[in-house]
């Protein structure tokens, strides 16, 4: 297991380096970088000079130098920009460079809210996790339960309803489930219940340690909730095809044949092998939500988590967040998926991975 462990780390390097390649050479490609963000909001009505050569500072992407200067720009004051940028370099230096920073843990300030990067994350980390993992742990305790339930009682009334309810869940997105949660409980139509936005309310700090709590799970009951019901309908179905599958081998027609009690069979002899995907693939699953599948929720709910600070990041061309959200994400995205193969092996020691052909 050492010899499989070590290889999968060292292949974690590779893939992480080919990932920051194909996506810093589509950036290139994508029209609109950070100079001509700020061209932009010098271009318009109000905007001073000052201003712009501010937000410039940290800046960094390549513009068309004939397309602005024939806009009435100084081509002087562009080619200034590039510089502060660093688009007077070539694109492969630029790109070693960055990489250079980032094995270094050094990620460079924002362009447009001049703070660290890593100060923007670690800020917006407690959202983002709070969603991931509250939503995470209440679709598991769901689907696992209710997934071995229609297992057992497959092709029955109660499995036939519940079929209905997971199909509903899975073809309405999850965004779509938090706009009727607004409209029906916070204040949006019908009853004023739950809070709108935030994560906290404004005189959180002057709350007692109770208090914080309630108020904590208060503004997380509706965007967790909407997280869940959109979400826990293939984990449902997972469960049930496992365990499907798992009553019809013919070990627990054996165990059934000795005359074993059905609820050892199902928990003490099926419950371990059914459930190896389903424990096996948390990790990236937590991942999944964490980073992408709360996006619109955090857009809809106004909360500051790393989802909408990345979205944010790609309509402005901040290429520092972009590219140093992307290299972290990545790296944790790829080390978990270790995790996940040694979460497979402590649920089933009988796997061995080392007799695997890489």
């Amino acid at each position: 297991m050492g010899a499989y462990l070590l290889k999968r780390l060292l292949l974690v390097i590779p893939t992480l380096f080919g990932i920051m390649v194909i996506n810093f050479i589509i950036v290139q490609f994508a029209p609109g970088g950070p100079v001509e963000q700020v061209l932009a909001e010098l271009m318009a009505p109000g905007a001073s000079a000052t201003a712009g050569m501010g937000g410039a500072d940290a800046a960094a992407a390549a513009t068309d130098d004939s397309g602005l200067a024939s806009a009435g720009l100084d081509p002087a004051m562009i080619a200034d920009l590039e510089r502060r940028f660093g688009f007077d370099r070539p694109v492969h230096e630029r790109f070693v460079l960055m990489m250079w920073n980032y094995v270094r843990l050094d990620f460079g300030n924002s362009y447009f809210q001049d703070r660290p990067v890593i100060d923007l994350v670690v800020e917006r980390l407690p959202v983002s996790i709070s969603l991931g993992l509250w939503s995470l742990l209440l679709i598991y305790m769901i689907s696992i339960p209710l997934g071995v339930a229609k297992a057992v009682r497959d092709g029955t009334t109660f499995d036939v309803w519940t079929s209905v309810l997971i199909f509903v869940g899975y073809a309405i997105p999850g965004f779509l489930f938090a706009i009727l949660l607004i409209v029906l409980f916070a204040g949006g139509t019908y009853w004023d219940v739950f809070p709108l936005q935030g994560l906290t309310s404004p005189n959180f700090h002057e709350m007692t340690f109770l208090e914080k709590v309630r108020d904590y799970f208060w503004h997380l009951t509706l965007p967790v909730t909407a997280i869940t019901i959109g979400g826990f309908a293939t984990l449902t179905m997972l469960t049930k095809n496992s365990f499907i599958e798992e009553l019809g081998k013919q070990f627990v027609l054996t165990a059934r044949a000795k005359g074993i009690n059905e609820r050892r069979v199902l928990y003490g002899h099926v419950f371990r092998n059914a459930m190896l995907i389903v424990i096996a693939g948390f990790p990236a699953a937590f991942v999944g939500i964490l980073f992408t599948g709360a996006l619109l929720i955090e857009v809809i709910f106004s909360l500051d988590g790393l989802g909408l600070l990345g979205y944010e990041a790609v309509l402005k061309r901040d290429f520092p967040i972009l590219f140093g959200t992307l290299f972290v994400f990545t790296l944790l995205g790829l080390v978990l998926n270790v995790v996940g193969d040694l979460t497979y092996v402590f649920v089933d020691p009988r796997i061995d991975f080392e007799s695997r052909q890489m």
